[in-house]
């Protein structure tokens, strides 16, 4: 059997579909589906996301934190990872790089510095 938990959405055990329906015949319920692996995080779809949002996303903002004021994208802090993949310009490598998102300035970096998480561009 898989190792996927059970879907998170409050109402999933409501839905009448075939494949929630459980049980052996004369007995049978409805029951919470698994979660999927197609990447709808603790949930088995889109709807149960929607239905766990609408009854607890306003509980979870104010825990983790309401904005009080705009964010701003400035210079300093528009810089982003990308990654440019041409075979025939670079022999099959992918070409990786900061890029501004204001400026559309590109620093280049190494595939590593890419792919660690804790790597910041340095000061000008």
């Amino acid at each position: 059997m898989s190792d996927l938990t059970f879907c998170q959405g409050p109402d999933c055990h409501t839905y009448t579909t075939q494949d929630r329906l459980k049980g052996m015949k004369g007995s049978k319920t409805y029951q919470t589906r698994r979660r999927s692996s197609l990447n709808y995080g603790e949930f088995c779809d889109n709807k149960c996301q929607h239905d766990w949002f609408v009854k607890y996303g306003t509980m979870a903002v104010d825990h983790f934190g309401r904005l009080k004021e705009a964010k701003h994208l400035t210079e300093d802090n528009a810089w982003r990872k990308r990654y440019r993949w041409e075979y025939e310009r670079n022999n099959g490598e992918a070409e990786h790089y900061y890029l501004n998102k204001i400026t559309d300035e590109q620093r280049p970096l190494t595939e590593a510095q890419y792919n660690d998480s804790n790597y910041t561009l340095n000061e000008r």
